[in-house]
């Protein structure tokens, strides 16, 4: 294992200077370190991530090719499709790099781009799940002024949105990342720099840093699930009051792509941190963060199009057209 370069900073508590350090490498120690594995894994996770990369490459030509798919709901689908693209591209051609070179080792700097960009694509992606709520929500329960409220306008406005507060939360947590004192234990237990686990190897007392986790959490993230709780808990209602089982199916049908793809994201994004919060140090968080990270925008484009005419035809025109 190559030697990692450190060099010796101040004391910020009641510890050894020798034994607080600023590293300026880490160490991944990935998925598993097995060498009869590697190759499984290698092969496993190039298929799903091209998989992933082709099925929302598909989306967002199919609907910015296709002038029928240009209303609020296929547009916040394409951008959606766009961070999906952006969340795999972060860990996982890093790791399939790590596997076949057996070259775990990350640079300080690399570290804070790659927690910086994860970080951005992941609340993209939360926020515009809770936008696309909003947008069935609209749709269901006030058909006739949908037109009216999901004007291109606001369409764009809440896209834009999105993005520069997705900006904010991940510039956010680089800066307190880069605030950190770490020990000469560089070690993560993960397939990517992710901060929980970077917060484990801080020498220094790490309360505040960890309330300060929390508070961005519960404004980036508990904010776009409280928005599609209310909007689906609305939606229900709205479904439940129409009078015949034709319509009912007909109204939860245009958002029951979405719904789903909300339960597999959130569903394992919240299973990842509650695991990590009962047992940090194990490894069941790394594989469980490959659920949300890349099987969730695998599956995103299969959700949409199987169950959506529209998709369907769009991809066909697209396919077929000649080059």
């Amino acid at each position: 294992m190559k030697q990692l370069q450190i060099s010796i900073s101040k004391c910020p508590c009641n510890m050894d200077p020798q034994n607080l350090t600023r590293v300026s490498e880490f160490i991944l120690l990935g998925l598993s370190e097995d060498p009869e594995l590697q190759p499984l894994l290698f092969g496993l996770f190039l298929s799903m991530y091209l998989l992933a990369l082709l099925g929302n490459l598909l989306i967002f030509l199919a609907v910015s090719s296709d002038l029928h798919l240009h209303t609020p709901m296929y547009f916040f689908l394409s951008n959606l499709s766009l961070a999906d693209i952006g969340f795999t591209s972060v860990t996982i051609p890093k790791m399939l790099m790590d596997i076949n070179t057996h070259h775990r080792i990350i640079s300080y700097g690399d570290c804070l781009i790659q927690l910086s960009f994860f970080i951005f694509f992941g609340c993209m992606d939360n926020l515009l799940l809770g936008v696309m709520a909003y947008d069935r929500f609209v749709a269901i329960c006030h058909p006739l002024h949908y037109p009216i409220i999901m004007n291109p306008n606001l369409c764009g406005l809440m896209v834009l949105a999105s993005f520069f507060l997705s900006l904010l939360d991940s510039q956010l947590h680089c800066l307190m990342v880069s605030q950190l004192t770490f020990c000469t234990e560089v070690e993560i237990p993960h397939f990517f720099c992710d901060p929980s686990q970077l917060l484990n190897l801080v020498c220094s007392s790490t309360t505040t840093k960890k309330i300060l986790v929390y508070i961005l959490g519960a404004i980036f993230g508990g904010v776009p699930v409280s928005a599609v709780l209310f909007s689906y808990t609305r939606i229900v209602f709205s479904i439940l009051r129409v009078p015949s089982s034709r319509g009912k199916y007909k109204a939860f049908s245009t958002c029951g792509s979405h719904l789903s793809v909300v339960c597999l994201f959130y569903g394992t994004a919240i299973g990842v941190y509650l695991s990590s919060a009962v047992s940090p140090s194990l490894r069941s968080g790394a594989a469980a963060t490959v659920m949300y990270s890349l099987v969730t925008p695998m599956l995103n484009p299969f959700i949409y199009s199987l169950r959506n005419r529209d998709i369907k035809k769009a991809l066909q025109r697209l396919l077929s057209r000649p080059a």
